[in-house]
C-alpha cells in the first residue's frame, strides 16, 4: 500500500510499504478522509516529539475492514473516527483521570503509523462509529475537534460571557462556533488575514479584529469593556500569549492551546498576572471528548465544509506538511 512517511527531520516521502495486519486487540481501517493539522508541521520540523520513521497523519476516519478476534462490539463496514492517543491506563496520571498527561502516552500518526496512508491499524478501544452517510471529510474533523472542546471545557465560559481567540487557523474557527454554542454573547477572532476574519464573522463571531492595523489588546478591551471574560490562545507564537494575557479582565481565564515549538521562552510579567489573578489553563490533547466530538459532528451542528481549502491525494502530502500554509488555507484534507 501507499503511505506518507517521515524518515528523517526535514524529511518526508510516500512508499510503497506493506499493508498492516490487524492484531487481535485491533480494527484494520480503511482511510477515507484524513486532515493535515499545523502539528504535523511541528514534527516534520522536529518542533515536537515524533518517533522517526512513521507515518504520518492523526486526524483521519475510514472504513473498518478487518476486525481482529478479541475485538468487542465491531462487526465490519462500520464507518469510525479513531481517537489516536493510547494512554497506558496505569500510570499516576491515569489512575488520576488526566490520560492526556499519561506517562506512556503513544499516539497514532506521531509515534506509531497513522492515516496518512491507504490503510491503519487501530485499538479498537480507539474507535468511535460514526452514522453510515456521513461524510468522511467531517468524520477527520472529530480529532481536532476533541481537542478544542478539552480546551472549551477548561475555558468554563459562561452564557453572557465574552471570549476572545487568537488565531483564525481551523482551530480558531472551530472554537469560534464551540464558544457561540457554550453561550458565550461576544465572540471576537483575532487574526491577520482577512478573509478568515470575513470566515470567522459568517461562523458567529461578533468583531475580528487585524491586530496588524490597530493595537488589538486596546480593542478587545474597548468592546468588551474591560478585558474578555476568557481568552483562548490558538496561534502558538510568543506574540498570541503576551497579548492574549493582556487581553484578559481581571479574574478571567486564559486558555493555552496553540503549540508553541518546543524550548521556546516567552517573557510575561507576573505581577500583572498576581494583582489581575488571570488564571491560565493549558489544554493538552483530548481526555475523554473524542466521543463527544463525534457525536457533535454527526449531529450537524457545525459548519465543516467552509473550513476545507482543499483535497489532496497522498502523492500531495509531503509538500503540503514541509511547506508554510498558503494566505487563506485553513484546513487541506487528504483522501488516500
Amino acid at each position: 500500500m501507499k503511505a506518507v512517511r517521515l524518515e528523517s527531520i526535514a524529511s518526508m516521502t510516500m512508499r510503497s510499504v506493506e499493508k498492516p495486519s490487524a492484531r487481535p486487540d485491533e480494527l484494520l481501517v480503511r482511510v477515507l478522509a484524513a486532515g493535515i493539522c499545523g502539528s504535523d508541521r511541528h514534527m516534520y520540523k522536529g518542533e515536537y516529539p515524533t518517533a522517526i520513521p512513521v507515518t504520518m497523519g492523526h486526524e483521519f476516519c475510514g472504513i473498518v475492514e478487518v476486525v481482529g478476534e478479541e475485538v468487542i462490539g465491531f462487526t465490519g463496514g462500520e464507518l469510525v473516527t479513531v481517537d489516536p492517543n493510547i494512554a497506558c491506563g496505569r500510570c499516576h496520571a491515569c489512575a488520576r483521570g488526566r490520560v492526556n498527561l499519561c506517562e506512556s502516552l503513544t499516539a497514532i500518526g506521531v509515534t506509531r503509523d497513522g492515516g496518512f496512508a491507504e490503510y491503519v491499524a487501530v485499538p479498537y478501544r480507539q474507535a468511535f462509529t460514526l452514522p453510515a452517510d456521513l461524510n468522511s471529510v467531517h468524520g477527520a474533523f472529530c480529532e481536532p475537534l476533541a481537542c478544542c472542546l478539552h480546551a472549551i471545557d477548561k475555558a468554563e465560559i459562561r452564557a453572557g460571557e465574552s471570549v476572545a481567540i487568537l488565531g483564525g487557523g481551523v482551530i480558531g474557527l472551530l472554537m469560534v462556533q464551540l464558544a457561540r454554542l457554550a453561550g458565550a454573547s461576544q465572540v471576537i477572532l483575532i487574526t491577520r488575514q482577512l478573509s478568515r476574519r470575513q470566515t470567522a464573522l459568517h461562523l458567529g463571531a461578533t468583531h475580528a479584529f487585524d491586530p496588524t492595523a490597530s493595537d488589538a489588546v486596546a480593542a478587545v478591551r474597548d468592546v468588551t469593556h474591560g478585558g474578555a471574560d476568557v481568552v483562548i490562545e490558538c496561534a502558538g507564537v510568543p506574540e498570541t500569549l503576551q497579548t492574549g494575557l493582556r487581553m484578559a479582565r481581571r479574574g478571567g481565564n486564559f486558555v493555552l492551546f496553540g503549540v508553541t515549538p518546543r524550548g521556546v521562552e516567552v517573557p510575561v510579567l507576573p505581577f500583572d498576572l498576581l494583582v489581575n489573578e488571570v488564571d491560565i489553563r493549558p489544554a493538552y490533547l483530548n481526555p475523554f471528548t473524542h466521543s463527544r466530538a463525534a457525536a457533535l459532528v454527526a449531529s450537524g451542528a457545525l459548519e465543516l465544509d467552509i473550513l476545507v481549502t482543499k483535497t489532496i491525494g497522498l502523492e500531495e502530502v509531503a509538500e503540503v506538511v514541509g511547506s508554510a500554509p498558503l494566505p487563506g488555507e485553513i484546513k487541506v484534507i487528504v483522501r488516500p
